[in-house]
């Protein structure tokens, strides 16, 4: 009989909190944990990183299960015509310990052999981690190269990934002899581990007992969808008879949306803020037979991301400090500039930084589509500007890439403008401990959460946002700005004329207020960097956050 204690060598290095003493699995595609391991694209592994961190802080018995993308995301780097290319190349980590478990999955109605490497808790901070690979001398080239890299372009082969994490997971747990009391989906992606529960206990009931479902997406559309007869000729269902299948999941027709059925199957779900809490609900509403869905609002590690010398100055109350670490971060950024791109930037000026992942909707090039507005802004001695952007486009999203490229060639002859590459934890902690406004645009009702403005925060930047996602509820905190949020535009209109919108209200915002805070009224502008430190936490520390899993999910 499988129990719920892991093997004494993978163990947490701690007695539980009695709070904290279910046993839970967390899934996730992908995990920033430090900038060594490539294991993650952007804001899900970030959060999920910080959610591995804090849990351990909180001494919760819970473990991660994740993939080790032999060549990760991407390397991103400028070519000979600056602009972007992808590289991708192999990763080795001499800090991940052999498990040697190997068992099989099968894939495409084939045997793929999969292994496990450990991740030390003492090593980074967190719970304990185990990193699925099919790079084993066993597998075929095709087996292989299932978990060579993250969000594989090849539709099949990125189902195939997803059934390693879900499938593979849930036999790595078997291996291991550990039967925990929740499976927590970070996303649909590790969805096929309920078809390996359903053989193993034969009750849709008993994985209802089981399951809990984090989902990101707020839209429909957006919701990873499959032909239901392309996943059963993949092995996704595990040996179930399609009849069955549908059965137990309530899709009749052949469209197989992943997270109803992830709705379905679990016990109960959460959105990643309150906003993305009422919009699941909502979208979800007309489809029978989903759980629950109540929200959770994404949060980040204070303890890995906040400067320690500058919230040293910060707790304090020493505002001299404070303002002098600043500027020096400011400096080690400006270095970081100048080496990529031969521009050298001033401390003294307000620096406005737009970085996350490149994707249509946050809108990347939002502030420059007024040219001769975004040049005027730039040229302006009496209040000057310097603009950092940084951020990886999905390696084969060539809309982003072209956007990435374009900003890149307007800013070849602006001398305060930076496009930055190598946006990963390192160059994302730099971008925030230097940044003086942190600029986020995403159209409202696209952004689940967001969590990058959190950790600016965290490090002396103002937020400057639409409102969308958790900023809603950091400025509604109390009565006291602490952020700078555009009004909301009705996003039933064309998306032009939001972007339009969205952009006019932006400079009115930027000109009108930001600047003459910074430039005329420092004292004021210091005011506000720390009502913001003094407000992001703790309800946007992820300690809050991996607290209300065990209270409103695991419970």
């Amino acid at each position: 009989m499988n129990n719920t204690t892991l093997p004494e060598k993978y163990s947490h290095p701690y007695t539980f909190d009695k709070k904290y003493k279910k046993s839970a699995v967390y899934f996730s595609m992908e995990f920033a944990i430090d900038q060594s391991l490539k294991t993650y694209s952007g804001g899900l592994g970030f959060l999920a990183g910080s959610h591995m961190r804090s849990a351990y802080d909180l001494k919760q018995n819970l473990i991660g299960i994740g993939i080790l993308w032999k060549k990760g995301y991407y390397d991103q780097y400028k070519k000979e015509d600056l602009s972007m290319g992808v590289h991708f190349q192999e990763k080795i980590y001499y800090f991940l310990e052999e498990t040697n478990i190997k068992f099989t999955i099968k894939i495409d109605n084939h045997d793929v052999w999969v292994t496990a490497l450990f991740l030390n808790p003492k090593t980074f901070g967190t719970v304990p981690m185990f990193f699925l690979t099919t790079d084993l001398p066993e597998n075929d080239y095709l087996a292989k190269s299932t978990t060579f890299r993250l969000y594989d372009s090849d539709p099949n082969a990125k189902i195939a990934q997803t059934m390693v994490l879900g499938l593979g997971g849930a036999k790595l747990l078997d291996a291991l002899n550990y039967d925990p009391e929740v499976y927590h989906l970070n996303e649909a992606h590790a969805l096929s581990c309920v078809f390996h529960l359903y053989n193993k206990y034969k009750s849709v009931d008993a994985i209802k007992e089981k399951l809990v479902f984090t989902t990101h997406t707020p839209e429909e559309a957006g919701n990873e969808k499959h032909d239901i007869n392309l996943l059963n000729s993949l092995s996704f269902f595990d040996g179930i008879p399609l009849e069955k299948v549908r059965e137990i999941t309530g899709i009749h027709d052949d469209t197989f949306n992943h997270t109803l059925v992830g709705l379905r199957l679990s016990k109960i779900a959460n959105g990643v803020s309150k906003l993305h809490g009422e919009v699941s609900r909502d979208m979800w509403k007309d489809y029978p037979g989903i759980c629950s869905i109540t929200h959770i609002t994404n949060a980040q590690n204070k303890k890995y991301w906040a400067d320690a010398w500058l919230d040293e100055a910060f707790q304090n109350k020493d505002r001299e400090a404070l303002i002098k670490r600043k500027t020096r971060l400011k400096s080690k950024l400006f270095e970081v500039v100048a080496d990529q791109t031969g521009k050298i930037f001033d401390p003294k000026i307000v620096t406005i930084v737009w970085a996350r992942r490149f994707a249509d909707y946050k809108r990347p090039d939002l502030i420059t589509r007024d040219y001769d507005r975004f040049i005027k802004l730039l040229s302006d001695t009496n209040r000057p500007v310097q603009i950092i952007f940084a951020g990886k486009p999905y390696p084969m999203d060539f809309g982003a890439i072209h956007n990435f490229d374009n900003l890149t060639y307007i800013s070849k002859s602006i001398k305060n403008m930076a496009v930055l590459t190598g946006h990963e934890l390192k160059l994302s902690r730099q971008l925030k401990e230097g940044a003086d406004v942190w600029l986020n645009n995403p159209r409202v009702t696209r952004e689940a959460s967001g969590t990058s403005g959190m950790t600016a925060a965290m490090n002396g930047a103002i937020n400057f946002s639409t409102n969308d996602g958790w900023i809603r509820e950091f400025k509604d905190l109390n009565k006291t700005q602490n952020s700078f949020v555009l009004p909301i535009v009705d996003h039933n209109l064309p998306t032009y004329i939001q972007d339009q919108m969205d952009l006019d209200n932006l400079y009115e915002m930027l000109e009108g207020e930001i600047l003459p805070l910074y430039y005329k009224t420092p004292k004021k502008w210091w005011d506000l960097v720390e009502t913001s430190m003094t407000q992001i936490v703790p309800f946007f520390d992820s300690a809050r956050m991996v607290d209300e899993y065990y209270k409103k999910l695991y419970k």
